[in-house]
């Protein structure tokens, strides 16, 4: 559990810095952060698949290792699905 909220936050924010980077693909603060946490669930559960995302030691706590391994595909697959909805968000409304 701790995981997949890892993901969704760490999404939140890579949608969030992709939108403050690049400033024609940002859909506004709320729509970055919706974007974001899809895509950085959606990270965090192809990370998993992989066998890379890691699972918490026998004693519950959380290793370091799969912290980072989290933050970093939450944030990288959040920032690519809000670039991905702002592409066909421009593709859709110029028809």
């Amino acid at each position: 559990m701790e995981q997949l909220i890892i993901s969704l936050l760490s999404g939140a924010v890579g949608g969030n810095a992709a939108g403050a980077v690049l400033k024609n693909q940002s859909l506004g603060t709320l729509g970055n952060s919706i974007a974001g946490i899809l895509g950085g669930g959606i990270g965090g559960q192809v990370l998993a698949m992989l066998g890379a995302g890691g699972v918490a030691d026998a004693a519950g706590g959380l290793d370091i290792g799969m912290i980072i391994g989290q933050v970093a595909s939450g944030g990288a697959g959040g920032g690519i699905m809000m670039v991905v909805v702002s592409l066909l968000k421009q593709a859709l409304t110029k028809r």
